[in-house]
C-alpha cells in the first residue's frame, strides 16, 4: 500500500554510495504501503521483463488499491491481527518461493537482523494491524486515502530528521496544502461529525509509522551486500513472527473459518504483498524510483472506486475534494524545482562525506 516508497528518500538511497557501516535498504512488504517498498537499489543490470512496464504499473495500482477493500472484507471474519498474521504469512511465502528460485540466500548479522526487527515493525506490522483495526470502524475509502498522506509525513520528517533535506518554499506549500485536504476529508467544519476517530487516527498513525521506518531503514541498513530481495524475505519473515506472538495474545482461535473473509486474507497476502513487492522491485529496477513511485497517487482514487463500486459505501463531497488536495500537496512535496543547478563547490577535497547518502 503505499506502501511503500517516498520519492525524496527513495531517490537518495538509489543513488546512495554505501558507506563503510551502512547496508543496502530493503524494501518493505508491499507498499506498501500500503506503499511497501521502502527503498529499491535497481540492479547494475535489470532483466528483460515480458509485459510492458505501464501494465505492471497498472496492476500494482489495482493491487494495491484493492488491498483496502480484502481488509475490510477479511475483517469481516477475523480479528484485525488474525488478517494482518494471514496477510504477512502468504506473503512471505510468494517471496521465499521466489528466493528459492533464485538460490538467494537471507542475510547474516546480528546487527543487520536487530535493525530488520525494527524495520519489520515500523514497515509492516504496525501499520498493517492498524489499518485492519482502522476499518473496523471506518470505511475502506476513508483508509485508502489515509494513506496517501504517508509522502506528506515523510517530507516533514524528512526535513527534521535528515540534516540534507532543506525545506523550501514549494515544500512547505505542499505540506500545507497537503494537511488543508486532510482536514477537508475528515470534514473539519463540521467538528468532525459522523466520523470514527479513533479509527481515523489508527488509520493516519499507519500511514506516519512509513516513513519513519524508511527513515529507520535509511540511517541504518543503507549499504549491505546482500540483496534488496534477500533483504526484505528477511524483513517480511521476522515481520511474521513478531504477528504470530502478539496475535495469541489478543484474539482466540476462530471456531469457523468463513470462506470468502479467508480468500480476502489470501489474496492480500499473496497479491497485495508478496506479488506487489516483486512488481515494484522490477518496475524501480527498469523505470527508477521516480517513476515507481507514483502508484502512490493512484492508489486512494483505486480505494474509494472499490469501495463505492463494491462494498456500497457511502461518499460525500468532501472525501474526493479532500482526497484531491491531499494528491496535489503530496506530489508538490515530491516535485524538483525547474532550472539549473547549482554547480558543486571545488574547495570541499573529493571524496564522500560521513552524511552522504
Amino acid at each position: 500500500m503505499c506502501y511503500e516508497i517516498v520519492g525524496s528518500i527513495v531517490r537518495r538511497m538509489s543513488t546512495a554510495s554505501p558507506s563503510p557501516r551502512s547496508a543496502t535498504a530493503p524494501a518493505a512488504t508491499p507498499p506498501a504501503t500500503p506503499a511497501d517498498s521502502p527503498t529499491v537499489t535497481p540492479p547494475a543490470t535489470p532483466t528483460r521483463a515480458t509485459l510492458d512496464w505501464r501494465i505492471r504499473f497498472g496492476v500494482l495500482s489495482l493491487i494495491w488499491g484493492f488491498s483496502f477493500l480484502l481488509i475490510k472484507v477479511g475483517t469481516d471474519g477475523y480479528a484485525p491481527f488474525q488478517v494482518t498474521l494471514g496477510r504477512l504469512a502468504f506473503g512471505t511465502a510468494v517471496v521465499a518461493a521466489v528466493l528459492v528460485v533464485k538460490r538467494e540466500r537471507l542475510p547474516r548479522g546480528t546487527w543487520t537482523w536487530l535493525h530488520l526487527t525494527v524495520a519489520a515493525f515500523l514497515l509492516n506490522a504496525l501499520p498493517f494491524s492498524l489499518f485492519a483495526y482502522a476499518e473496523l470502524t471506518i470505511p475502506s475509502t476513508l483508509a485508502g486515502i489515509c494513506n496517501a498522506t504517508s509522502p506528506l509525513w515523510g517530507m516533514a520528517l524528512s526535513l527534521v530528521a535528515l540534516s540534507e533535506d532543506r525545506p523550501t518554499r514549494r515544500r512547505v506549500a505542499g505540506l500545507g496544502i497537503g494537511f488543508f485536504g486532510v482536514l477537508t476529508v475528515l470534514g473539519a467544519w463540521q467538528g468532525f461529525s459522523g466520523l470514527d476517530l479513533g479509527g481515523t487516527l489508527m488509520a493516519l498513525l499507519a500511514s506516519l509509522s512509513y516513513p519513519i521506518g524508511w527513515i529507520y531503514v535509511r540511517r541504518t541498513l543503507a549499504g549491505s551486500g546482500h540483496s534488496n530481495l534477500s533483504l526484505s524475505g528477511a524483513q517480511l519473515l521476522v515481520a511474521t513472527v513478531e504477528l504470530a506472538i502478539v496475535t495469541p495474545l489478543f484474539t482466540s482461535l476462530p471456531t469457523h473459518f468463513p470462506v470468502v473473509p479467508l480468500l480476502a486474507i489470501v489474496a492480500l497476502g499473496a497479491l497485495g504483498t508478496g506479488l506487489a513487492f516483486l512488481l515494484q522491485y522490477a518496475l524501480v529496477a527498469e523505470v527508477g524510483p521516480t517513476t515507481a513511485q507514483m502508484v502512490t497517487y493512484f492508489i486512494p482514487v483505486i480505494a474509494t472506486a472499490a469501495g463505492v463500486a463494491v462494498l456500497g459505501e457511502s461518499l460525500s463531497w468532501s472525501t474526493p475534494v479532500g482526497a484531491v488536495i491531499v494528491l496535489a500537496g503530496a506530489a508538490l512535496t515530491q516535485s524538483k524545482p525547474h532550472g539549473p543547478s547549482k554547480p558543486r563547490s571545488r574547495s570541499k577535497p573529493h571524496g564522500r562525506s560521513p552524511r552522504q547518502s
